[in-house]
């Protein structure tokens, strides 16, 4: 049995779009999230990033004019203010995360997706 594969994509992000070609072209049909559209929970972020082997803070969109208004530039971000700001401002999210069965990575560049595939 194949794993589930699950990518958190943004359509405008052209590393996100990448990233799930490089899925297809593996013969894999990803289920598909748009973040943006159907925003994560806290919890579900929190999980993502455990998956992803990351820290909250680094699933962080630093280009994003949020990251700074909200004083997430800060050495002293709490993965707790982490998790909140992306609940509260899905844009905050950096892309594509994708999961593979347990395992997940942030695809960034989009070939780390082959990592987990």
């Amino acid at each position: 049995m194949s794993k589930r594969v699950v990518i958190y994509h943004n359509p405008r992000c052209t590393t996100s779009c990448k990233a799930l070609g490089l899925i297809r072209e593996k013969g894999i049909e990803p289920e598909v999230i748009e973040y943006l559209k159907t925003p994560l929970s806290r919890e579900e972020l929190e999980q993502l990033a455990e998956k992803s082997g990351l820290k909250p803070q680094e699933l962080l969109r630093k280009k994003e004019k949020e990251f700074k208004e909200l004083g997430l530039d800060s050495a002293d971000t709490t993965a707790g203010q982490a998790l909140d700001a992306m609940a509260a401002h899905p844009v905050l999210m950096e892309r594509p995360v994708v999961l593979a069965g347990q395992k997940g990575v942030l695809a960034r560049p989009a070939e780390k997706v082959l990592e987990i595939l």
